[in-house]
């Protein structure tokens, strides 16, 4: 019986060190680029959550000021957050960008108009 498990043994094939290490290469490379591809679809994920907020802020300035006759003071959002009429559910916000509200309406975003590299 003994014998019959050595044999056995003898004729079982699997891989080799070698063939395993250049699989995981392989794999490893694969995963590389799959990382930068994610990432550049992230940045502009990213962008365009940026101008579709500062478009928003924009459109909710004008019907302040159409609603008012004036715009509202730079920095000012509680204007537009708060009270019966609002027009802002909130002020925008993100780790990535800023959206400013300046003087005489003027709407910017940090970085200048979301461009991301």
């Amino acid at each position: 019986m003994l014998q019959n498990l050595r044999q056995a043994r003898r004729n079982e094939s699997g891989f080799t060190l070698i063939e395993l290490l250049i699989v995981i290469v392989i794999l490893g490379i694969l995963s590389g680029i799959v990382v930068f591809a994610v990432s550049g679809i992230n940045d502009r994920g990213t962008a365009a959550a940026c101008k579709s907020d500062v478009s928003t802020v924009e459109v909710a300035v004008e019907a302040y000021y159409a609603k008012t006759g004036a715009y509202p003071a730079a920095g000012n959002w509680t204007v537009l957050t708060t009270g019966d009429d609002r027009f802002l559910k909130s002020q925008p916000s993100s780790p990535d960008y800023t959206v400013t509200l300046g003087a005489d309406g003027a709407v910017t975003s940090t970085p200048a108009n979301c461009l991301f590299p």
